[in-house]
Parts: structure tokens; C-alpha cells; sequence
């Protein structure tokens, strides 16, 4: 497997390119916007983009998704439940001062326990409400990978403090969702450097 991160626009996004290795088909997760990093990663690597897979529906990790989906002719994933806050994505973009877009369109939803499969990559979605209420993991179980998008951060969880965000939801998705898996799994944030669910289990003093 092959993992490209990305940092990407105003809040330092982590943007990454995940492909099979052998058959080059790729997935992108999360979208904050275009780049000529990405479109040389995917040329060099010679690779097929199947799905942008988002985490949730925050602006800053959807505010590139309507060029990305174009340039790569794929297929946008979400979980519906943060369908509301993509299509409401101006609301937030106005706060930082930035111009209107317009909102996302996506072609699959996911619900906790689905399986994508990209090449000979297999993919589970699991559901973290918390953050926001649709927001999911990415987990490669094969390869020991979680891509966590704002639910869990390097000794951190994601903000509760906006529209959809519940405390004591994030601490159950964490606590009875991410912590029973494999202590070595690498847990690959949408902001900020890599941790383990070990190392979270012991050193994260927010859950």
C-alpha cells in the first residue's frame, strides 16, 4: 500500500492518496482543495483515483471536492448524516473570510460497517459521531491504518463546539469504537502528525 499526505489550505488539512500498490487503483481522502502536489503524485505513481472519501462534512476538509471530482472524473463518499452541514458550507466559509462555493454534490453514502474496495485494498467505514453527526474512520485493517479525520488527533479529539458536535458522543466513539481496536494501528489525523490507538489509549487525557 502506498500512503501520500498532503497539507493543504488555511487550517493545515492532512490530505492523502492511498493506492493498492499492484493494481494502482487509489482513493483520495478528504478534499480541502486541487493541487499540483496531488495531480504529480498521482501522475508519477501512475495511479487511478476510484473515490474521494471524506470524513465529514466540514468545509475545510470539502471545499476542494466539486474541482478534485472533476479533475480525477470520480466519485464523491459521505456518510448522509453531514449531508446538512456540506450543503451549508458557506455559513462556515464566511467566518474565515472566504469566498462562496458551491456545495458539494456526492454520488455514494456509507454507513457504519461498509467496505470499500479499491483494488485488493479493503476499507471499513466506521461511524464516530462527535465531531459532527456523519463523521467516520477509514480503518485498512490489513495494514494496520486508520484515517481518523477530525474524530481523533495525536494526544487530542476533535472540537464539540459546532453545529452537530456532541461531547459525550465523541468520547463513546472513541472509548467503544476506536479503542477496542489494535493498539499498533496507526492512526492517520485529518490535522497534525500520526499517532497509535496505543499510544492514544494511554496518553490521550481528553477521553
Amino acid at each position: 500500500m502506498i500512503i501520500k499526505q498532503f497539507v493543504l489550505g488555511q487550517l493545515e488539512n492532512n490530505i492523502y492518496l492511498i493506492a493498492d500498490e499492484k493494481t494502482k487503483k487509489a482513493v483520495l481522502i478528504d478534499a480541502t482543495s486541487p493541487s499540483v502536489e496531488i495531480t504529480q503524485a498521482v501522475k508519477e505513481l501512475g495511479v487511478k483515483i476510484e473515490y474521494i472519501l471524506l470524513t465529514h462534512g466540514h468545509f475545510d476538509h470539502i471545499m476542494g471536492l466539486n474541482a478534485l471530482k472533476k479533475e480525477f472524473n470520480t466519485e464523491a463518499v459521505i456518510h448522509k448524516d453531514d449531508l446538512v452541514i456540506s450543503d451549508n458550507l458557506n455559513e462556515y466559509t464566511r467566518l474565515f473570510g472566504l469566498p462562496d462555493s458551491e456545495p458539494p454534490k456526492y454520488e455514494l453514502f456509507i454507513k457504519d460497517g461498509d467496505t470499500i474496495t479499491v483494488g485488493e485494498l479493503k476499507i471499513k467505514v466506521i461511524h464516530t459521531p462527535g465531531h459532527t453527526e456523519g463523521g467516520v474512520c477509514y480503518l485498512i485493517e490489513d495494514e494496520n491504518k486508520m484515517f481518523s479525520g477530525d474524530t481523533l488527533f495525536r494526544e487530542s479529539v476533535g472540537r464539540t463546539d459546532l453545529f452537530g458536535g456532541d461531547f459525550s458522543k465523541l468520547k463513546n466513539s472513541i472509548k467503544n469504537k476506536l479503542f477496542k481496536l489494535n493498539d499498533n494501528i496507526v492512526v492517520y489525523p485529518g490535522h497534525g502528525p500520526t499517532t497509535t490507538i496505543g499510544h492514544e489509549k494511554q496518553y490521550n487525557e481528553l477521553i
